[in-house]
């Protein structure tokens, strides 16, 4: 599912213009990151948790040149699903399609 797709369901069920839905999942997004960018956990009972997580350094390999290069200490953003939220999907998905789900 991608974002259209999702901004045409949530429209269709709830009956609020597409346009407003667009704005309300981009205003989402765009705090999410916001808050991950100033080093704030955003936490969504019952969805999941968007965090930081510290990657340690360590060193890695430049193919081309095959020389050791040293990839320091960085943070990234990652997604813990709630229990809720793992339970649900275990419960009700029994297998993928043949293409992995992405569409």
């Amino acid at each position: 599912m991608r974002k259209a797709d999702l901004v045409a369901t949530i429209s269709e069920k709830t009956g609020v213009p597409k346009v407003d839905v667009l704005v309300t999942l981009e205003m989402f997004f765009k705090e999410v990151k916001g808050g991950l960018s100033t080093g704030e956990n955003v936490y969504i009972r019952g969805f999941g948790s968007f965090v930081i997580k510290k990657r340690a350094k360590k060193i890695g390999r430049h193919i081309k040149k095959n020389e050791a290069i040293e990839i320091p200490e960085h943070y990234i953003p990652a997604f813990k699903p709630a229990k809720i939220f793992v339970d649900q999907v275990k419960d009700n998905v029994t297998s993928l399609p043949e293409d992995g789900g992405d569409k």
